[in-house]
């Protein structure tokens, strides 16, 4: 891997890991106060697993593969 691919995908992590942090202090917020309906918080909660998923992704990319 090039050096300023694993820079590029680092900073993205760090990107998806803000907005994840977001996500996760808006269902709070809004599970608290009732503010959102339950299809609005499932839409959140959905996202908010995907930008999971797209960060553990991301993050075994910067694994380098180990020959067995």
């Amino acid at each position: 891997m090039i050096p300023s691919d694993a820079d590029a995908i680092k900073h993205r992590i760090v990107e998806l890991q803000l907005e994840h942090r977001g996500l996760d202090q808006m269902i709070d917020t809004a599970a608290a106060e009732r503010s959102l309906d339950d299809l609005q918080l499932r839409r959140l909660k959905k996202r908010k697993l995907q930008i999971k998923d797209a960060i553990l992704t991301l993050q075994m990319r910067l694994v380098p593969d180990i020959p067995a």
